[in-house]
């Protein structure tokens, strides 16, 4: 399918979904959904650097909440539409993850991904004593209770989100499409013969941490005007760091599709438990699912279907040979 007809039928399907939605005529569909599309923008967006190079980020939560707090100062400073906002936060993760890229990617393995939880650490530690936006006490963000055409202020929250949701999808779909998909795959396969064949691993390395930072500070930006009330604990919190790991696991790393499944299952089985039991398990349920899928489907959901099919596909194969054989006139 072509990029230009992918985004089109993306497009009608976030249409459809919004309507869905309104239809049903209940703002709670609108608050989960929200979470939801969050999700699948931080999962698509460390699948950049994960899946698609390889190089496991720890510090997803570090680059949303740079996302969030870029939109509480330039809310301090002077009040933006939430648009203007998202590509502010983009803007400031993104150039984050250009200069941590610089300064880790040379880096590899698990020193690499003990980096990226130092900069979450790092980050964390300047925030909660940075007063301008709120430091450990947290910031209030008084947003208004209603928006033309829209209705609910979170209805219009969560358009934008769709719309990220869209945007961090094709972007990963034509990414693995491109040549710097490929380029990525081969440092994901072997960085050092990619290295040997000339491949600028380092350059591609530093865009995919730039990408990835970018996309994960626009998933965070509007935080502040979903819930109203920004603290360090909430903007770094642990749900972010191993959720945004754990979906394209459980989806597949190897696909723009696999973070996409891993988030609409996982964000919308904590979504049902946050409401019938409690928000405290939903970290139990990631633990559980993870280590079922380990065991079950190391490579993730998508790497389960190419698998039945591939095996699909030999059994026809099989049965083709045997066909042959047994014909009149093939008997030897």
């Amino acid at each position: 399918m072509r990029s230009d007809l992918f985004l089109l039928v993306c497009l009608v399907v976030a249409g459809v979904i919004f309507a869905a939605a309104f239809a049903l005529g209940n703002d709670y569909y609108f608050f989960a959904g929200y979470v939801v599309l969050q999700y699948v923008v931080l999962a698509t967006a460390w699948n950049i650097l994960g899946g698609y190079c390889g190089y496991v980020n720890f510090g997803s939560a570090a680059f949303f909440a740079l996302g969030a707090y870029s939109s509480v100062a330039i809310h301090r400073f002077h009040p933006l539409p939430i648009p203007v906002l998202v590509l502010f936060g983009g803007a400031v993760s993104g150039i984050v993850g250009f200069g941590m890229g610089y300064l880790t990617l040379r880096l590899r393995g698990a020193f690499f991904a003990i980096a990226t939880l130092a900069l979450a650490v790092v980050l964390q530690t300047l925030v909660v004593n940075w007063d301008y936006v709120g430091g450990s006490r947290g910031a209030y963000i008084v947003r208004p209770e209603a928006i033309a055409p829209f209705g609910s202020y979170i209805r219009y929250l969560f358009l934008i989100m769709l719309l990220l949701a869209v945007g961090a999808i094709f972007a990963a779909r034509l990414i693995e499409r491109s040549r710097l998909g490929y380029g990525f795959a081969t440092i994901r396969d072997d960085e050092l013969a990619a290295e040997a064949s000339g491949v600028p691993t380092l350059r591609l390395k530093l865009i995919a941490t730039t990408i990835s930072g970018a996309l994960m500070g626009m998933a965070g930006a509007p935080l502040p005007y979903y819930i109203g009330f920004l603290q360090p604990s909430s903007a770094f919190g642990l749900d972010y760091a191993v959720n945004s790991i754990a979906m394209p696991l459980i989806g597949g790393t190897t696909s723009w599709v696999g973070p996409l499944i891993g988030a609409v299952l996982l964000g919308s089985l904590q979504q049902i438990a946050t409401v019938t039991i409690s928000s405290a398990v939903n970290l139990l349920i990631v633990g559980f699912l993870l280590v079922g899928f380990v065991i079950v489907a190391p490579n993730g959901i998508i790497g389960l279907v190419h698998k039945y099919v591939r095996h699909h596909r030999d059994d026809e194969v099989v049965g083709r040979r045997h066909v042959s054989i047994d014909a009149p006139g093939n008997t030897g």
